[in-house]
């Protein structure tokens, strides 16, 4: 089955170029006009991801986002947007955005950020959509999956740990002492792919290819408002800074 993709763009010129090279590239897209409708549409049939423009008459893109993760809906977001200035990146990170285009974009590049996004969805080693929760025997038989225990104890072998910091990647939560740290799907991969190598320094390419797939070059901001974001969340007054930034290279997670 093709992927899903919900495209909202009040731009018609911009939202039929780009449903039909979506749709050319394997995509099965519903394009809509504004965020009423794209809230809407979110409702009825849920995409494997939305592509929203920031700038809509009405209930603009961000606001979409606010609703869709106030409801718990984790369906990654790309975001499309004019505007370029860091705070108005970071608006949209606030807002649950997993990343953005600035425009005018180059299509390929849409692609390439929407292949990382939906590749972070299905983790390697897990079933595609629709067979969750079946084994099958030597058979082939479907086994029906396991009843869970009333009171599951919290399995904690695989938890990470690295300068004061705990993290479940398999219940993808995070925690700096006792705080538990509430990230986005992108700010909890960034810090884990940290954690995992703490105390070696990662180069920009490195973060780029492991985290979205794909290296934006060095004059990409992306990776910059990430790192601002996630040390907003993980820092705190009086305690060691964790990750720090190697000019010219990349970002290392010490505490020191």
């Amino acid at each position: 089955m093709p992927q899903t993709v919900l495209l909202a763009e009040d731009d018609r010129a911009i939202r039929h170029a780009l449903e039909r090279a979506l749709t050319l590239e394997g995509y099965q897209v519903t394009a809509v006009a504004d965020g009423v409708e794209a809230l809407a549409q979110a409702h009825k049939s849920p995409p494997d991801v939305l592509v929203l423009d920031v700038m809509m008459p009405g209930i603009d893109g961000l606001q979409v986002c606010r609703v869709l993760r106030a409801e718990g809906d984790r369906t990654p977001i790309l975001m499309l947007t004019a505007l370029v200035e860091t705070a108005d990146r970071i608006a949209g990170l606030d807002a649950g955005a997993d990343d953005y285009v600035v425009k005018p974009f180059d299509v390929e590049e849409v692609f390439a950020r929407l292949r990382a996004l939906l590749r972070r969805t299905t983790p390697a080693g897990e079933p595609p959509a629709g067979t969750a929760g079946t084994a099958e025997t030597p058979t082939g038989t479907p086994e029906p999956p396991a009843a869970p225990s009333r009171h599951p104890a919290p399995d904690t072998r695989h938890h990470l740990h690295a300068a004061g910091l705990r993290m479940d990647p398999q219940a993808r939560r995070a925690w700096r002492g006792t705080r538990e740290l509430e990230l986005t799907r992108t700010e909890f991969e960034l810090l884990e792919l940290l954690v995992r190598n703490a105390g070696i320094v990662l180069d920009h390419s490195t973060i780029y290819d492991r985290i979205w797939g794909y290296d934006f070059g060095p004059g990409s901001k992306n990776l910059a408002v990430y790192v601002g974001y996630l040390r907003r969340k993980l820092d705190e007054p009086g305690a060691p800074q964790l990750i720090h930034t190697v000019r010219g290279v990349g970002y290392v997670l010490r505490e020191d």
